[in-house]
């Protein structure tokens, strides 16, 4: 292929894509690669995409062909493709499928529509060659003519220890219908506005049932913060119509989740139940908290609220956060795969590196959108991130240096200069409305104090904690002070501001997670400020946050407060009261 310098495409050996945004093709090839590839970085003038095992399996699961991949990058590639690329991308597809999971028997009758069993099946000898010596599987599996059988609840387990030997499987077994529901969304809202589905959530939802055939029905949809994934799992169970389990990561998503089902669907309250520490209602439409899944009594205890899953002949499961999908969770949804699953997530980045399980137990990514595009077409807000950086208290520096390397970060993420900061940037911004969020409970509480503002924790019972949050949305507090219970699933719409004083470690998903607290669409910008101890161990964590936006397309600007101009403004600060 000659080369086209007017081709926005760039393929790399390593694998990875280069786009170049300002290429006529641009926004086609984009499209043309998303089911192929995953977006890593996407500053302002060269987008960068990886295609990986994962990614090609996914589209192999999508229907995707090795010739489909050849023609999407020979169309758009400004150079010749090496060949050797292409033959290895053949290669990683084509395990897609040589192994498949379909039904051992027939079903019993209707009100039995499953086979007790299931049959693993390969057409390579050495495949099942593999697979039998493998001693992961011996418990799982037993061999017969035509390949394994295995227990229906073991589906699971076998699929997510396949894929870690490189074999992803393709399950054709039938899927639960579960137990019918009437269900529909409202055209107008019950307090009267209109309300109708945006493009891309009807998609996104329509991507998880595909052609309704054989391994179709599950799957995860992969959109940024703010951009209404509650709406796309409300739009599956409106085209399913079946009893429904939401999964939710705290009791404050699972009230938004109540409260979004009962202004834009039909149901009526008696329909929806909350299962959580509060309350262990049990209905048509349940939503628990993986908080409440999870406990036990001790750590060799059995999870006795695992029954919630066998309560009702589900025929959804919502894995609302799915990147945060707790390890117990997985178990029980490696038996859960007859039901019809579906994963919501801004990130599918897991810090444990699990992601293989999400696609094997979830399943395959359908529905992928760039936070950027959203935010061009008014989807959701703009936003400016900066980081301020500003000096120690000389009286901590020697305290600094001779603390052990987890307390150096706490020394340096506790600089009491902070508090001096966040104070100027509230005034700085008197028509914001403004979240300070860290995860030092003692720091908190100092600036719930010096900004007389409420502070919300993980200990703080949740009915404080809507009353709070509903006086942030009512406009009775313009700030309001908050730990790590507010990285998820809070709806604040009228946000548009957050100050960030502390972090887990550089955690890109924590990151992704604050910075879609603001993002609700709005008339105005948002602001994202990250405070930063100059010269310590949060510049070197703060970094790999700092990429992250920068690869979701955001500007990321720098200030330096150098220890004067902070204690000049905290005089202002003071003259001014």
């Amino acid at each position: 292929m000659p080369i086209d310098s007017a081709n926005p495409l760039i393929v790399q050996s390593d694998r990875t894509l280069l786009l170049d945004v300002h290429a006529l093709k641009a926004e086609e090839a984009r499209a043309a690669v998303m089911p192929f590839a995953e977006l890593e970085k996407s500053p302002e003038h060269i987008h960068t995409f990886r295609i990986t095992p994962l990614s090609l399996w996914n589209a192999a699961s999508a229907g995707f062909t090795p010739a489909d991949v050849a023609a999407v990058l020979d169309t758009y590639s400004r150079y010749p493709v090496p060949q050797s690329i292409l033959d290895g991308f053949s290669d990683t597809m084509a395990r897609y499928g040589k192994i498949r999971l379909v039904a051992a028997d027939e079903p019993l009758d209707q009100l039995h529509p499953l086979p007790e069993e299931l049959l693993l099946v390969a057409d390579d000898t050495a495949i099942l060659a593999e697979i039998r010596a493998a001693k992961s599987l011996a418990k799982l599996l037993r061999g017969c003519g035509e390949g394994f059988k295995l227990r229906l609840t073991d589906r699971g387990s076998v699929k997510r220890e396949l894929i870690r030997m490189g074999w992803p499987v393709q399950d054709m077994a039938p899927l639960i219908n579960g137990e019918a529901l009437e269900l529909s969304l409202r055209s107008t809202t019950v307090s009267g506005r209109p309300f109708i589905l945006r493009d891309y959530q009807t998609e996104a939802a329509r991507s998880v049932l595909g052609d309704g055939g054989p391994g179709a029905g599950y799957g995860v949809v992969v959109l940024p913060c703010g951009s209404g994934k509650t709406m796309v799992g409300m739009a599956l169970m409106s085209l399913l119509k079946t009893n429904t389990l939401v999964l939710t990561t705290n009791v404050a998503a699972v009230h938004q989740w109540m409260d979004e089902l009962l202004d834009k669907t039909d149901l009526t309250p008696e329909q929806i139940a909350e299962y959580t520490g509060d309350s262990k209602g049990v209905a048509p439409v349940t939503i628990a908290t993986y908080q409440i899944i999870t406990w036990r009594h001790d750590k060799d205890a059995e999870f006795p609220h695992f029954k919630l899953f066998r309560e009702r002949p589900w025929g959804l499961i919502i894995y609302d956060e799915v990147h945060l999908l707790p390890a117990p969770v997985f178990r029980i949804t490696a038996e859960l795969q007859a039901v019809r699953r579906l994963g919501l997530t801004a990130t599918l980045i897991r810090e444990d590196g699990a992601e293989d399980a999400v696609f094997s137990l979830v399943g395959p990514k359908r529905y992928d959108v760039p936070w950027k595009d959203l935010e061009s077409k008014g989807w959701i807000a703009e936003a400016h991130c900066t980081e301020i950086r500003l000096d120690m208290p000389e009286k901590l520096k020697i305290p600094y240096a001779v603390a052990t390397p987890r307390e150096k970060y706490r020394v340096a993420s506790e600089n009491p200069y902070k508090e001096i900061i966040v104070r100027q940037l509230v005034d700085n911004h008197p028509e914001d409305h403004i979240l300070v969020i860290g995860q030092y409970i003692t720091q908190l509480e100092r600036l719930a104090r010096l900004l007389k503002t409420p502070l919300i924790t993980g200990k703080t019972p949740n009915a404080e904690r809507e009353k709070v949050y509903g006086a942030f949305r009512q406009g009775e507090f313009r700030v309001i002070v908050v730990s790590r219970v507010a990285n998820f699933a809070i709806d604040l719409p009228d946000a548009s501001m957050a100050i960030q004083v502390s972090g887990s470690f550089g955690s890109r998903q924590e990151e992704a997670q604050r910075l879609g607290r603001i993002l609700r669409p709005k008339r105005r910008n948002s602001y994202f400020y990250t405070l930063v101890s100059r010269y310590t161990v949060e510049e070197d964590f703060t970094a790999n946050r700092q990429k992250f936006l920068a690869e979701q397309g955001y500007k990321y600007a720098i200030q330096h407060w150098v220890e004067g101009e902070i204690l000049a403004g905290q005089s202002e600060v003071g003259s001014n009261e």
